[in-house]
């Protein structure tokens, strides 16, 4: 066996498991050997039935006392039962529908079993557990992975086919990391790293393994991403001509804030430096980011030049549109709008003018990107909501420049800075850190299941004073379809049973693109009272009617996703408030919750949702056109970030081209980790 070894060679994979394999990416052996685990249990500890801790998952080792019992309790559902005992007592072992088990366990045979033991007044009980036969055990004794599943993949099936690759190749895994590097950090070699990633000999070798991992992911991208800040330091950018800035502060309808001014003062250097303007611009929702947007165009249209601002959806581009048109109108500076739904005559007379170059500064969607789409003279580039686009599709919009512009990327979701220099490790970093004065901070609330009538009558009340009201639910990846059925149900439990005297609207992911337009413009426009959504809604529209946001099963989100759902209200003159529901009784959890309930500082809530669940919150979404981390989500460890990038500084200070024969597998593997952007290379 090597790491080539395809999967569906191994005994028991079938072509419909194959399929169900290749859903998560696992075609071969090398696959699985970085397909890593997402928790692990801890299987080491014995107990015996008498002794076992209440309510923890424990390993015991009882003998089956009867022939299993199954009895069907409805359609689809039935129950085997049967009695194990040991030299302490016994404990009842109830399976819901696992057929198979009457079967597989045989009266008089011992087994080890591996779950949560309940007591019941004098009686001790297993639901569910996982059991192996004793003298026949590979996952018990052991710290057990836990990978991501998906449907016809099951835990045991994925850890039975990792244990005897891990066994047979991680000794086979190449050695990418320079020998200097891994040593001079005190990092595992890459076969320990394997090992001990997806079998841990215990905790400690555990932590050493992940280590490793992170570092050595978040190195080759830190190398991958010195190419991409070097790739434009060579490059020569248009000069703006310096101005003061009273004429335009002059338009504005109120005062700046000092971090909008420094982020004006910062655009305004980039222009007139002689290279390309890469800068990011990053604030919480209302900290008056498009004025600052604006800024940059007016500089633009002063240099003669045009200027294009994407938006990832058209409603909010639209309202882009509509806020720009009213500030620079009396500059006289004309604004285009254009997005996919404009009728063929509408976008023929955008792209017309476009082309003669007398619009000056153009709003659209994705629309900016096709075909057919002409500058006269484009000279920047603004785009918002970052992590919705990326670098790809930045650099196919500068491609319509003659020369290469200047680039703004204005982004509402805030990031700790050390992984905002990572994500956009292209990009100088500015931070608005202050909200206009006269902004009410949204009051929010956690409440449990036996409020839910008061929540209900708390929406009411806000939709009688003339308000509207958000309704969110979870949509999780993994059973999306579940999920959905779930978002649609509970809006039509909502319009017929709970709200039937108001107008409910339901938006989601699965609905097409022109009729989740349509929903929300008429939430927009006031034509509906409550919108019930996916978090669809999490980048968009501006309601300042919109007073409350309610969130369904809050603990099924980032703390970082919360915000973002919050920052929809609170945009009108009133209070506004957002609500948290949850069933969860983990005490964690709660916690965590309540946390976000008393702040609304979007950068202390992303540093806590860092430390509480790692870099994955904020690599989770594919950074389109950055490599997808695996590793980092192991671990939050922000220090291991910090020591990495200054390792591949360190390296590539010595050796920038990685040219030198032992730097040689370093350069390929960044090469595969930024195929889809090669030319940062060149």
């Amino acid at each position: 066996m090597d790491r080539k070894t395809r999967l569906d060679t191994f005994p028991g994979i079938g072509p419909a498991r194959a399929r169900a394999l290749k859903k998560l990416g696992l075609e071969t052996v090398g696959d699985l050997l970085s397909y890593y685990p997402r928790a692990y249990e801890d299987r080491t500890k014995m107990y015996a039935i008498s002794n076992a801790p209440a309510d923890l998952p424990v390993c015991v080792s009882a003998m089956v006392a009867e022939v299993p019992s199954v009895s069907r309790i409805r359609k689809g559902l039935n129950v085997t039962k049967c009695r194990v005992v040991d030299h302490t007592g016994s404990a009842q072992v109830t399976f819901f529908n696992q057929d198979y088990v009457r079967h597989a366990l045989q009266p008089g045979e011992s087994y080890i079993f591996y779950g949560k033991l309940e007591v019941v007044g004098h009686r001790r009980q297993f639901t569910n557990p996982v059991f192996e036969q004793e003298d026949r055990t590979r996952f018990t004794g052991r710290i057990m992975p836990v990978y991501p599943l998906t449907a016809g993949v099951s835990n045991n099936l994925l850890a039975g086919l990792a244990l005897p690759g891990v066994e047979a190749c991680a000794a086979l895994v190449p050695e990418e990391l320079p020998d200097c590097v891994r040593l001079s950090h005190g990092l595992c070699t890459a076969e320990y790293a394997c090992q001990n990633v997806h079998f841990p000999a215990d905790t400690e070798a555990l932590a050493i393994a992940k280590r490793r991992l992170v570092f050595e992911e978040l190195f080759f991208l830190s190398c991958g991403m010195s190419f991409l800040r070097r790739r434009r330091t060579g490059v020569e950018g248009r000069r703006f001509p310096p101005r003061e800035s009273r004429e335009f502060l002059a338009l504005l309808p109120f005062a700046p804030t000092g971090a909008q001014r420094r982020a004006m003062e910062e655009i305004s250097a980039d222009l007139s430096s002689g290279r390309p303007m890469n800068r990011l611009v990053q604030g919480d929702v209302g900290s008056g980011k498009t004025a600052v947007a604006a800024w940059a165009a007016f500089l633009a249209h002063a240099a003669g030049t045009q200027s294009a601002m994407m938006a990832p959806t058209e409603i909010l581009a639209r309202q882009h549109f509509e806020t720009l048109t009213k500030l620079l109108a009396p500059a006289r500076i004309v604004v285009g709008l254009l997005t996919g739904s404009m009728k063929a005559s509408e976008k023929k007379s955008v792209r017309t003018a476009l082309a003669k170059g007398d619009i000056h500064l153009v709003v659209g969607t994705h629309a900016l990107l096709s075909e057919g789409v002409e500058y006269a003279d484009l000279g920047l580039v603004i785009t918002d909501e970052q992590h919705r686009f990326g670098v790809g599709q930045r650099s196919a919009l500068s491609s319509k420049a003659r020369t290469a512009p200047h680039v703004l990327v204005m982004s509402a979701t805030p990031i700790p800075r050390t992984l905002a220099l990572l994500i956009y490790g292209d990009l100088d970093v500015t931070v608005i850190d202050e909200l206009p004065p006269g902004r009410t901070p949204v009051e929010t609330y956690l409440v449990g299941e036996d409020k839910r009538q008061r929540m209900y009558n708390f929406v009411r009340k806000n939709v009688a004073q003339g308000h509207q009201v958000y309704v969110i639910c979870p949509a999780v990846e993994e059973g999306e379809g579940s999920d959905l059925k779930a978002v649609t149900a509970y809006a039509k439990e909502l319009s017929e049973q709970v709200f039937p005297d108001l107008r409910v609207g339901l938006v989601h992911g699965k609905l097409k693109s022109g009729d989740k337009e349509a929903v929300m413009t008429a939430f927009a426009g006031g034509g509906l009272d409550v919108l019930v959504a996916t978090t669809v809604v999490e980048v968009g529209v501006d309601v300042p009617n919109a007073s409350l946001m309610v969130i369904e099963n809050a603990e099924r989100f980032g703390l970082s996703q919360l915000h973002q759902l919050r920052g929809r209200v609170g945009r009108g003159q009133w209070q506004s408030y957002c609500v948290l529901v949850t069933g969860s009784r983990s005490q964690e959890t709660l916690e965590r919750l309540r946390y976000f309930t008393k702040t609304t500082d979007g950068f202390k809530i992303a540093e806590k949702d860092l430390e509480l669940r790692g870099p994955g919150d904020f690599f989770g979404q594919r950074q389109h056109g950055l490599p997808t981390l695996q590793a980092a989500d192991l671990a939050g460890d922000t220090r291991v970030l910090k020591e990495a990038q200054e390792a591949a500084e360190e390296l590539l200070g010595a050796d920038p081209d990685l040219s030198a024969p032992e730097h040689r597998s370093v350069m390929a593997k960044v090469k595969r980790l930024f195929a889809e952007d090669g030319d940062i290379f060149n």
